[in-house]
């Protein structure tokens, strides 16, 4: 069977903690394990968030103040190069009989996509609310994240993946690829017709979900620090989903930039390829893939 794995952003850097490169080597390397115990029996595809990273690139290129801030795109770039790296080297020694290659990857968006003007895409370290005012004066847009405030920026919808006939190529060479980190490079086309970077971060669940489907992939797992989705997420009432149809799960509402992305993403791939998706935590990837954990989305339950 063929699986786009897709490793959220604070899997691989939990929430609040501090961005060192030590933590991250550790937290790629349980969530290697994982990914290997699936990649031993399927055909896998990895992709992964950079929303702590990405924003942690952003603050470093700020400080130096000689030089224009890089670009998300550039940034983008970046991240997915150092987060590749690490994912990669994690694979290859766990599974050293595979090939794993780390691809840049661009999507194509829309430069008239209404995103462009709602900044809506967490980024970077989360902040005491008490720190939003100078936040704001620095320029940047701020949304609420639980009991924090993050800097949030324009997510446009992926189109198009540009190197999808080169991921494709590789994974039926049986080549274990990690591609569309981040959501993949954010690109429009110019009226020439070639390619040029935005000021954007593109949602990755959203971005895999594409992926999945360009791929012809049977399942697509969106791996995260929560167990499952919830019904009344921070609620007395809260309570797992362990499957769901897509139209079941249209009918909760779910946080913006968190889970409503994963859940909306899980649901296009079912609907458009009849396939399943499953959502939940990191350490449950081979269970959720069994439908023994986390929450299923199929046609059918």
């Amino acid at each position: 069977m063929r699986v786009v794995v897709a490793l959220g952003g604070n899997a691989l850097l939990p929430r609040g903690a501090p961005p060192t490169v030590d933590l991250q080597r550790r937290n790629v390397a349980l969530a290697a394990a994982a990914v290997g115990g699936i990649a031993r029996r399927h055909a896998v595809v990895v992709t992964h968030g950079n929303g702590p990273q990405v924003g942690l690139l952003a603050l470093q290129a700020e400080a130096y103040g000689d030089v224009r801030p890089y670009p998300l795109d550039v940034l983008g770039a970046e991240s997915e190069g150092m987060i590749g790296y690490l994912i990669e080297q994690e694979l290859a020694n766990i599974l050293p009989e595979r090939d794993v290659v780390t691809l840049l990857t661009q999507v194509v968006v829309d430069a008239d996509d209404p995103a462009m003007a709602s900044p809506s895409k967490p980024i970077g370290p989360v902040y005491p609310r008490s720190k939003a005012a100078a936040l704001r004066r620095r320029g940047w847009a701020v949304a609420r994240d639980g009991d924090h405030v993050r800097r949030v920026v324009p997510s446009p919808e992926p189109r198009r993946i540009v190197e999808l006939r080169a991921i494709r190529l590789l994974v039926e060479a049986g080549v274990l690829v990690v591609c569309a980190g981040g959501g993949g490079i954010p690109v429009i086309e110019t009226p020439s017709g070639g390619l040029a970077g935005i000021e954007a971060v593109i949602d990755k669940d959203l971005a895999a979900s594409l992926l999945a489907a360009a791929l012809g992939a049977e399942a697509l797992l969106l791996l995260t620090d929560v167990d499952a989705v919830q019904a009344g997420w921070r609620t007395p009432a809260a309570r797992p989903i362990p499957r769901a149809t897509p139209a079941t799960l249209r009918g909760h509402r779910f946080e913006p930039g968190s889970m409503a992305p994963k859940v909306e993403a899980a649901c296009r791939f079912v609907e458009t390829t009849g396939g399943v998706a499953g959502i939940g935590a990191l350490a449950d990837a081979a269970a959720i893939l069994a439908g023994e954990a986390g929450t299923m989305v199929a046609t059918r339950v």
